[in-house]
């Protein structure tokens, strides 16, 4: 039996998922055939806001807004990757998990990518105070990230290391976005923009370790379903911070009381 998914962004073909929307996958291949279906359905290149921005569409003061909710997810990264491997008995995972920390956090204060995000905020003009004060973050990029650092610390391992699939697809979307932001936006330069540099091996790097463990450890339908499903959530997590942006910054342009004002 099939069911048809809402349509492609893209395309406006709609997409065929069987009952169960993940149910039946037969073998790691299969999962990651459907994660990679699900990454390109799903990912947030496909929102209008991300479009927007690759079009050089955006004012500076919604790149200020997006910037400034983005560090709030930023600065939960380690947070969440900390809470992981609090959980993690064997000792390998917890070495091999722990480097994400040290490259969002670095070795020592000014370095590691957390840094290199805020050092783009106070390019983009936003007050490093106000920045790291979590001053004017919108209500629904604090729900939706705090959500996701909660799937993280409270969900089967397996699902919580699921959610960092996102990762799968963020070469691409840095690719297009510093290539994009750089053609098109004059008050943006390559220093403005290190923080991507670093992240197109990193993110790779840890796709490729996290889609080999849940290819492993994902041993039944049941549980590649539940993979799948976690993926599901953290590209929710993602659209929903855009979303928010979309509605308070472009249209209708309903701020909510204590959030950022651009200029």
């Amino acid at each position: 039996m099939e069911v048809r998914a809402p349509a492609d962004r893209e395309s406006g073909t709609p997409s065929v998922i069987r009952t169960g929307r993940f149910a039946g996958l037969g073998s790691g291949e299969e999962l990651e055939a459907r994660l990679r279906v699900i990454g390109a359905e799903r990912y947030h290149d496909n929102h209008p806001f991300h479009k927007l921005m690759r079009d050089g569409v955006l004012t500076r003061g919604q790149l200020q807004a997006w910037a400034l909710n983005r560090f709030y997810y930023q600065s939960r990264i380690p947070i969440k990757d900390s809470a992981l491997m609090s959980r993690i008995v064997d000792a390998d995972l917890r070495r091999e998990w722990s480097q994400r920390v040290i490259d969002h956090d670095g070795t020592r204060e000014g370095r590691g990518g957390l840094a290199k995000w805020l050092h783009l905020c106070e390019r983009l003009g936003l007050p490093r105070e106000r920045v790291l004060a979590e001053d004017g973050v919108l209500p629904a990029t604090r729900f939706a990230v705090d959500a996701y650092v909660h799937f993280v610390r409270d969900r089967p391992l397996l699902e919580a290391i699921a959610s960092s699939l996102t990762e799968l697809f963020a070469p691409a979307i840095i690719g297009e976005r510093t290539s994009a932001m750089l053609a098109r936006y004059e008050f943006v330069d390559e220093d403005t923009l290190a923080y991507f540099t670093a992240r197109l091996t990193q993110a790779p790097r840890d796709a490729d370790f996290a889609l080999d463990y849940v290819k492993r450890h994902a041993t039944s339908p049941e549980l590649r379903e539940t993979v799948c499903k976690a993926l599901v959530f953290k590209t929710d997590v993602l659209w929903a911070q855009l979303d928010a942006l979309h509605f308070a910054y472009v249209d209708p342009r309903i701020t909510p009381p204590g959030a950022f004002v651009p200029d």
